[in-house]
């Protein structure tokens, strides 16, 4: 799997995420909130994802854009985890990684806590019904 993150793996229709939130379920895994549903996307790719750090948290755009870039990182490493078992049962999915911790943390811990999400993920998207 190549490990890349295009324009496609982004989550950017508003009415997807709009369904997103108002249907998804979720977990919280911390410093992560993590939004889930399975969905039919227009692309044909497996998942796609919205990152999200709340301003509240982090009031200067530069930590906002920090946080953002090793979450990405992380999942870009790493997103054969998920994406593999997806593409296998040829299903679809659109989440949300939500940081809601008030510190930056390092890049070798977020990629911890992704690799752990992803896996987390994975269990509770095969638990949920429908």
């Amino acid at each position: 799997m190549k490990q890349t993150f295009t324009k496609a793996e982004r989550l950017c229709k508003k009415i997807l995420i709009t369904k997103l939130f108002r249907e998804g379920h979720s977990f919280y895994l911390q410093p992560f909130r993590v939004t889930f549903l399975e969905t039919v996307i227009p692309e044909n790719i497996s998942a796609q994802l919205l990152i999200s750090v709340p301003k509240h948290n982090h009031k200067k755009a530069v930590d906002r854009n920090k946080i953002k870039r090793r979450v990405r990182e992380a999942y870009r490493l790493n997103k054969g985890i998920l994406l593999e078992p997806l593409a296998e049962r040829q299903q679809q999915m659109a989440f949300c990684i939500a940081y809601t911790s008030k510190e930056i943390l390092p890049s070798s811990l977020i990629t911890e806590k992704i690799i752990l999400l992803l896996q987390r993920l994975w269990k509770e998207h095969a638990q949920v019904p429908g």
